[in-house]
Order: C-alpha cells, then structure tokens, then sequence
C-alpha cells in the first residue's frame, strides 16, 4: 500500500488583494475492476413504446464498485439499449436516484460512495436467496411548493436553516437527517394516539408517606363537573381513571340530563381533565399516581375534574415523509478480514483497512490567513496539533514560530508519535494558533513536541483561535485531501467569555468565513478508501489469564479507588491497578466510569480487549439504574460510542418524569457526542415524539442552545427538525404561536429599552404595544391564557423585563386567579434554570425519604440568546417588602414584623399554626439546599414568602461558593439565611430553644443526611453542566464546592454534628445578615433582579 504523496501548490495572495483559499474536493481512482460479478435487474424511468411497461435491463455489476460507477454503467447501458436514448443523453445519472423494496417499505440507496458488496439490499437478498435482484432508477422530484413551504416553517421554528451546507466540509448534516427518519419513523408508528394527545403526567414512585397519610380508608374524593353542575363521587387511590368514569356512570344512569350527557354516550365516550388546565387523568394507572391528584392532596386541595370530550387524535397527524428511508447500512463498513488486504489480489482490494496502515500518522500544515493583522508587529506566532479522544490526549505536536504577518506559510509534514492503525473513531485533530513575543520563542527547531510542563511558562504564548476536524468522518472513513478550515476565535478579556470547554470540542467551523482566520493542511491521500473495521467480538484468552484471585490487600485498594467521587482524579497506579483487574472491575457498575477512564484509546488492541470486555457487562445490564453513575459515561470524558450507546441503553428504563428531571444534562451531553448522529440524539428523538411534556422542553431546550451556540447549531438543528417532522400538527401549531409571542415580546422590549432607558419607575404598557401582545401564551408550564392588558406594565429595572399577567381562558377553570410571567431580555436565565432544576431533584431525593421540604422551584425557561420567561409565584412578597412596610428600613432589625405579617394573614389560629409549621418545613429545605449548593449574594429582596407561610428563594446570580462583597468586604459571613426574625416565627431568639427550631433542626439534618447519599449525582449533573458557559460553573474547582459541603469522607455522625454547627453559626451571627439587609433597603443596592410576586 502506497501513499499518495500529492503535493498541492499553495496559493499566495496576490499584491494588494484579500483572498480566501477553497478547499478542492478530491476524488479517489476509480478504474476498478473485480472478479466478483453481482446480477441485478434495473427497473428504468423510461416505458416501453409498444408495451407501455418500464423498461429493464440486466446487468453484471462489480462488487468492488460504488454506487455513484454503476449508476454510471446503468447510463451507458441505457444509451445503447433504450427505445428512448434522447431521455438518457437529456439527463445526468445525479439526477436519479436508486430504491429497492424490503419488507414492504422503499429504501433508498443513499451513498454514493458505498461499495456494492457492502449495501444492504445486497446482503437481504443473500438472506432471501434471490439470485437476482431489483432496483430501481427513479427521477429527482423537485420539491413540491408545500414541500418547500413547510421546510421554510420548520427553518423559521428552529431558528437555523438546516439545509444551508454551505459550512460543511463533508455531507454529515445530510446524512444525519436522512438517518433520522427511520428512528422517527418507527416511534410515530408505534405511539398510542390516543394516549400522544393526553399525555398523562404519571409516576411509579410509591405515594410518600406524608401524603398517605393524609388520605383516610384508601378513598378520597372527586368532584366531577359538566357544564353547570358538578358532582361529588368517592373513589378508591387503587382506581383507574376507567374505573371511576366507569363508577360515575352507574351513579349518574338515571340522571344523565342533569349533567348534558346525551342518553346514547356511555363512559367510553368521556376522559377526565383537570379543570381549567390541559392535564388528563387518563390510561390504566391508578389515580393516586398522576401527579396532579398527589399535589391537591398534598396541598390539601379538593380534586376538580371535567368531564370531557377527548381531544381528537387527528390534530397530532405527522406530515408525509418526503424521503424514501435510508438503510442501517449506510456509512457501515465491514470487518477487518473483509477490508484487509493482506492475501488478496490487487485487483480485488476496493477499500483498505485501517488496521493495515502501520505507519505513523501526519499531517501537513501549509499555512494561516488571518483576518486581522496584530497591532504588536513583534508577535511570533506557530501552530498546535493535538490529537485527542474526548479529553484524552493520544499524542502532541507543534510547528516553529515565525512573524506574526498577514498570511504564514510553513508547508510542513507535521509526524505524531502514534500510528494511523491506532486512530480511534471519534479521534479529533485540534488545531491551535498561539502567539508570543518574538524573543521569547526559539526558532531553532523545525517541530517541538510540547509534552514538556515548562514550555507554555517559559514562552508566555496566549491562544487565540482553534479548530477541530474529526479524523474518521461518520462513515467510518479516514479523512484524506485538502481542507482550508475557518477557526474559532478565543474570547479575550474584553469579550464576553463563552462556552470555551465546550465549544473546543466542537467539529464545526466557523460560519463567519471573511471576518474569521483559516488554517489549510493536507491530509496524505491514498489509492483507494481507508476504512476503520467493525470489530469482530472474540474471546480473550490473557483476560481469562488475569481472573486469578486478586490478593485481599490489593482488593481492598481497588475498592477504596472505585469508592472515591467523580472529582477524584485517577493517578496512573490507580488506571494501571484497574485495568489489569478489569475483569473483576467489570462486576461492579460503580466502577465502570473509572475503569473506562483507564483504557488508552489510542492503541487499537487495547480498544479491542476493551470491547471484548464490554461484552461481558452482565453485571452492568442487570443493576438497578443509578443515574448518577450512567450520567457520567455520557460526560466530555468519553467519546467512544459504545461506551456512550451503553449509557443511553442504561437510561432507556427512565420514567418520563424522570426524562424531564435530566433533559436539561442530556441536551447538553449531546455537545460531547463525536458525530450528529448518536445514541444519545436517537435517545432524546424518541422521548420526545413519545410525549408532549417532553417534547415540549426538548424543543425549548435545543431552540435556545441554537440561538446561543453557534458552535453547535447544526447538531441540535437537525435533532430539532427530526423532532418537528414527527410531533404532529397539534404541537407544530403550538410552537409557532409560542415563537412568534417570543420573537413580538423581544421587539417589545427592545422598543421599550430605546425608548424609556432612564425611567426609573414601572410603568404600564403603552397603547401603542398592546397590539404586539398575543390572544394567548404557553409559558414554562402549559396553560391556555389570554393577556389581561391592564395588568401588564414594564418593571423598574436597567434591562426593562415585561411584567404580563394571563387569565385562563378555558371556561372550565374554577377561579379568576391569573397567571404571571415576567419576560427577560440580557439576562442569560441558564443558570437559574440549573438551580431551580436542581431543587427539583432535591426534592424527589426528600420525597422518597417522605420529607415535604414544601420547595417552590417555579418556571422558568430560556428562550433564546439571553431571553426567556420566568413564572411569578402568587400571593408572595419579599421580606424587604415586608420589612419596609412597618417601620421603613429599620424594618431589618425588628424580629417580630415577619410573624406579625403572618398572623395579619392567617387570622385563624389554626390557619396561623398551618402556616407556622410550612415555614419551619420551607425554611429547613432552603437553608440546606442553599447551604449545599453554595448559593449566594442573600438578600431581603431575592427570599420571599407566600400568605400561606412558605419561605423560598429566588435569583441565583451567585452559586458554589462564589460570593459577592461589598466594599471590598464579603457580605455572606454565614452559611445560610436564619436570621432572628426567621427564629421568631420558630418561637426562639437568641440561643434558646422551642418546639419549632427543634423540629426544624431534626428535618435540616434529615435532608441534609438524604442529600449526602446522593453526592455524586449532585456532582455530576453540575459537571455535565461545567462547559456551558456559565459564569460560576468554569471549572472543577467551582465543583468542589459541592464535595466539601457534604463533608464527603466524613461518616454520618460528623456530618450531622457539621451541619448542627452551621446552624449555630448563623445564630450567632444572625445580626451580620440584619445588618447587610439595612444596607440594602438603605442604599438600594440593587442585584439588577426582579421580585416574583404578584
């Protein structure tokens, strides 16, 4: 096997004129011939004269060509045979395509480039012992007006114009969005309609005990409306939602008048909704796990439900596919022993192994073009090649460092130390441009490796553009040929810093191709394509050599290094320790993220055994699921597809609740995947078409990373249209209206904003902007409202957020109570939803321990770059608000004002004592969850407190730790909000005691013990979160905070003590707080957030 050493000539500016250089598409020899001859009868697009019948033609195909020469040979064939030979010299072969039928369904035979041996029509006729087989030539049809008109909305929906290529340096997107019809395909056709439409919010988790026991005798009451009239029935938390209709109806036999049900429908005609919301109470579970009867009975609400008419399951219709599928075999190469070209005649080889390319890999840089030139002309600059697999790095090289100029040219072979056959797939070769001071860089050697820890410090070169391009390209197929790639810039510190971590994995370029700096290199060519095999599963007979029983000592140091959280970085003993004993590593699951960081992916065998080992995983299949643990082989650690296929397998038994909990890690684990298509997107595509709840998020989620990630907006893009193309017409319809509020509400504000920047006051909507504001909206929670004008106002704050309150427009509802949103515009809300996110699955954690924590993690939603809406709690105020209302700011030191207020409210002593002890309980999960995730910059305006006594929290600017000062001295001296007039409402001050502070010290222990047993689940879904962007979660360091919070090593009687201290800490310290909330009411210094009350 020889390489084609084919030098380019590189093309130089000419004088006095800018221009960018393209990279030449580059197609491999193809004079091919083989022994091996394949029968096929081609169906043609042109009739018979006589007959009117199609015309065929038998052909013998070499089954070492691609589809792009056949199609060639079918053309030529055709001129010579056809009664309508003008058709065949009209038209091009790349105007047709070719279909096959299997199982009833067409398939396209998509890859131009795929061998024929290698399709799948081929290896299902062998299954089927057909000696000959049918394909046929089909005419392109152009895009149909409605074709092209509902791509338009579906480009206008996602807010990117997925069939836009001209960023792309291969056919990815397009590949990838074929693929994704068939997954799409099959979970339209496998979705219960009827249930699709609903979407019954459930849970499996057992009814916490504090709910059970507010129940008595296992019944409860339902008040069912029709109409007018409503009827009170008694039903047992055992039914079924059938059941209970099934039971209303033998009641309501004789009395179907009187609730205008005619007297021909039965129950089967009927479904139960909740009133005034678009929540069902429907299927086969029982009642007592719809989350919507746990809440009133939590709450102590009574249960409204209307009778009601099903909605009807033709509104989720999907449009017609317009493409045929695309096999499972497309982009799918063989094995080794296939592909090897080992024992084979010249003539026979089509596609080479990787595994036979023994020689090292390289890469040639030929030069930058850079779009602006330096202001310091004595900058030297060179460029960094890094070959890694997800953070792994396989091998290091860099250029030598010239002058800072226009345009650079090295035209250099660069060589790394490690082999082309040793290239994992998802391998990336990273290419940066660092610039110094001319001095401080030595010229004298033509390539340094930068393995040495001194030479960054010595040299002081800063980064300042890279860009990825992935080795194996998503067929399986080593890169080859010319490519001028546009990088990315880094920020500097005048810019806003952005997702660095992230978005330096990304293989996209840079879409800004004039403004942005372009790096041309040659990758060696190669006589025929160079394929990475399938691997072919085998025994492994040294693994079965290394199962000897491990001495106790060293099993002992095993565990202790599987037992140490995810922050815990693995020293090469510890990989070394773990992957000899791999076989005994793989019958724990909780070793499996360690023992997966110790494999060296850059050395095929070691890929292989690892694989072998895989297929061993009995252990990992049959656990029970531990998401924290499946979540961190999906983490920007692993890049591999099986270990990441095996996560996603892993997660497929999560409840869709469970699915909302995490969507916000998954969508961004999606970042870490090496190619568009992946477990993971397959994984997200299918809960969403399966559910509505869920899909509605998904497509709030991946639309706002579109807007904001330019890094990653073909990836989330074409999950995002495979997703529209299949959730039907009901929710298509949905989301338009909701993007078109969203994208009225920004020009709102940004009218406002130019408008009436200095306005210090609220002050109402102009008459001139109601016209922009919509007939109805779908905030964060779905809700049908209408806008009630007179309400809305625009707030007194710098960014001018929208104040809008909606009555629900659905005649059903039992109150007048509106629905409040305030919509932001320069606020990234990303981190707010972090948090409220994590107080969610605090709050599960407390719920299976039958602890009512009485959180309020209200909604909020980012919509787009810095814009989203966030829920108004009802009938809440702030404690500042409290404060100033008695005494004006003095407010801050007097402790009885928050319990007179209370008592103002709850007139009733036992309506008072009800709100006493949702304090006590909302106080307690606060000061833990706040203490435990590091949460910041408290003030009298960001904690508030609803009528009915429940305490929470609001704005999280400041997380893990990272405090803000005053002054130059740091305001938060304690490690959680309990001031003396919180103690107050408890029935203490100072260091006394009483029956409320002792309960609430018993729950905070309670919860924070319950919250330790989950650490590195905490751990890692900030971790997942890390390379966002955000501005207090940039490193494993901010992390660390959490670790040190739950005292980890600490055993459960130290940790209790810990966090008894703590509470006497802010006893002792209470005043400090006081005393920074006068500030505030005083100085009105002000964090630039809103108060959610209404």
């Amino acid at each position: 096997m020889e390489l084609g050493n084919y030098e380019q000539p590189v093309v130089m500016r000419e004088e006095n004129k800018r221009r960018r250089r393209r990279m030449k598409p580059y197609s491999a020899a193809s004079n091919l011939s083989s022994m091996e001859q394949i029968s096929i009868e081609f169906i043609l697009p042109t009739f018979n004269k006589h007959t009117k019948v199609p015309e065929t033609m038998l052909l013998e195909i070499a089954g070492n060509c691609t589809v792009e020469q056949m199609k060639a040979q079918i053309w030529i064939r055709a001129v010579e045979m056809s009664q309508t030979t003008d058709f065949y010299h009209k038209f091009a072969p790349d105007q047709f395509i070719l279909q096959y039928q299997k199982k009833g369904q067409w398939y396209e035979i998509y890859d131009k480039h795929q061998v024929i041996q290698t399709l799948d029509c081929i290896l299902y006729w062998k299954v089927l012992q057909k000696k000959v087989g049918k394909i046929y030539v089909v005419q392109k049809q152009k895009p149909t007006e409605a074709v092209q008109e509902f791509q338009t909305q579906l480009n206008d929906l996602i807010g990117y114009d997925v069939t836009d290529v001209s960023n792309v340096h291969d056919d990815e997107l397009e590949f990838t969005r074929r693929r994704l019809v068939t997954p799409r395909m099959i979970e339209v056709a496998c979705r219960d309609p009827k249930l699709y439409s609903m979407h019954p919010w459930i849970t499996s988790k057992p009814l916490p005990e504090y709910v059970f026991k507010k129940i008595t005798n296992n019944n409860i009451f339902i008040i069912i409306h029709r109409g007018t009239t409503s009827q009170k029935i008694k039903v047992s938390i055992d039914d079924t939602p059938d059941m209970i209709l099934q039971s209303f109806f033998t009641k309501m036999a004789k009395k179907k008048s009187l609730m205008d049900i005619p007297e021909d429908h039965s129950e089967l005609d009927f479904v139960l909704r909740v009133c005034g919301r678009d929540e069902y109470i429907t299927g086969e579970m029982p009642v007592k796990d719809f989350h919507w009867i746990r809440q009133c009975l939590k709450n102590g609400e009574e249960i409204h439900l209307v009778l009601d008419d099903p909605p009807d399951p033709k509104e989720d219709e999907v449009q017609k596919e317009e493409w045929p599928l695309v096999d499972d075999c497309t982009g799918v190469t063989g094995y080794h022993e296939q592909l090897t070209i080992d024992g084979k005649d010249h003539e026979r080889v089509f596609t080479i192994s990787l595994w036979d390319c023994n020689r090292k890999f390289r890469v040639k840089i030929v030069g930058i073009d850079i779009p602006v030139l330096p202001r310091n002309t004595e900058l030297t600059v060179f460029v960094e090649a890094n070959i890694q697999h997800g953070q792994q790095l396989l091998s290091q090289r860099r250029t030598t460092s010239k002058p800072f100029t226009e345009e650079v040219l090295w035209n250099t072979w660069v060589e790394f130390d490690i082999k082309i056959k040793d290239l994992p797939k998802g391998a990336l070769l990273n290419l940066q441009i660092y610039c110094g001071k001319a001095q401080a860089l030595s010229t004298k050697v033509s390539l340094q490796s930068h393995d040495s820890p001194n030479s960054d410090s010595k040299c002081k070169t800063q980064l300042l553009y890279y860009v990825n391009i992935l080795l194996i390209d998503h067929r399986s197929l080593l890169r080859s040929g010319e490519y001028v790639l546009h990088m990315w810039k880094i920020s500097g510190k005048g810019e806003e810093q952005g997702s660095i971590n992230a978005d330096k994995l990304t293989s996209a370029t840079n879409p800004d191709k004039e403004n942005s700096m372009a790096i041309s290199i040659v990758l060696d060519k190669y006589c025929h394509p160079i394929a990475l095999p399938k691997h072919r599963i085998t025994s492994d007979p040294q693994g079965d050599r290394t199962r000897a029983e491990m001495p106790n000592q060293l099993r002992k140091q095993l565990e202790a290094i599987v037992d140490t959280d995810p922050l815990n970085p693995l020293t090469p003993e510890d990989k070394e320790l773990l992957w000899h004993f791999r076989y005994e590593s793989i019958k724990h699951p909780k070793a499996y993220p360690k023992l997966l960081s110790s494999v060296k992916w850059g050395q095929q065998e070691i890929v292989a055994k690892t694989y072998q080992l895989l297929a061993k995983r009995e252990a990992w299949d049959h656990s029970t699921l531990d998401v924290g643990l499946t979540m961190q082989l999906l983490d920007c650690n692993f890049s591999d597809e099986n270990v990441r296929a095996m996560a996603v397998q892993k997660l497929e038994s999560l409840e869709d609740d469970d699915v909302l909990h995490y969507l916000l890690q998954l969508v961004q684990a999606v970042k870490f995947e090496p190619y568009h298509d992946s477990a993971l997107a397959r994984f997200l595509l299918k809960r969403g078409l399966r559910n509505k709840r869920i899909g509605h998020f998904l497509f709030w989620f991946l639309r706002s990373e579109i807007a904001q990630s330019m890094h990653y907006q073909q990836r989330f893009a074409v999950i995002l249209e495979a997703y529209l193309r299949g959730c039907g017409k009901a929710m298509l319809h949905d989301f338009m209206k909701q993007v078109q509020i969203i994208k009225l509400l920004h020009k709102v504000t940004m009218d406002i904003k130019s408008v009436s920047a200095e306005k210090p006051a609220p002050l109402p909507l102009e008459p001139r902007y109601r016209g922009h504001l919509p007939p109805s909206l779908r905030p964060p929670r779905p809700s049908a409202p209408s806008p009630r004008i007179e309400k809305c106002k625009v707030m007194a704050s710098k960014k001018k957020p929208l104040w809008l309150e909606f009555k629900c427009a659905d005649p059903t509802a039992l109150s007048n109570e509106t629905i409040g949103i305030i919509f932001k515009h320069g606020d990234d809300l990303r981190q707010d939803m972090l948090i409220l996110q994590i107080l969610r699955i605090m709050e599960s954690i407390w719920e299976a321990e039958s602890l009512d924590l009485c959180l309020l993690p209200y909604g909020c939603i980012s919509t787009g770059n810095k814009i989203g809406m966030i829920e108004i709690v009802k009938d809440a105020t702030t404690i500042a608000k409290i404060q100033q209302s008695t005494v004006g700011n003095t407010g801050a030191f007097k402790d009885e004002i928050l319990n007179q207020w209370l008592k103002d409210r709850c007139v009733i002593e036992e309506k008072f004592q009800a709100a006493v002890e949702r304090f006590v309980y909302s106080c307690s999960g606060y000061c833990v969850a706040t203490f435990v995730l590091g949460i910041g910059d408290r003030h009298n305006d960001n904690i508030m407190i609803t009528e009915s006594g429940n305490l929470f929290h609001i704005d999280f600017g400041h997380i893990l730790g990272n405090y803000k000062s005053f002054l130059g001295i740091n305001k938060e001296r304690v490690p959680f909000v309990l001031t003396p007039d919180f103690l107050f409402v408890m029935g203490t001050a100072g260091k006394k005691t009483s029956l409320h502070f002792n309960k609430f010290q018993d729950i905070c222990v309670k919860a924070y013990l319950a919250l330790r047993h989950h650490t590195n689940l905490l751990i890692i879904l900030f971790s997942m979160m890390l390379m966002t962007g955000m501005p207090q979660l940039t490193s494993k360091e901010d992390i660390e905070y959490i670790r040190d919070a739950l005292t980890v090593g600490k055993n459960e009687e130290d940790a209790k003590k810990h966090f008894l201290d703590q509470i006497e800490v802010c006893r002792d310290k209470g005043w400090t707080v006081q005393f920074n909330w006068f500030l505030h009411l005083v100085l009105g210094i002000k964090q630039g957030v809103e108060k959610h009350s209404a």
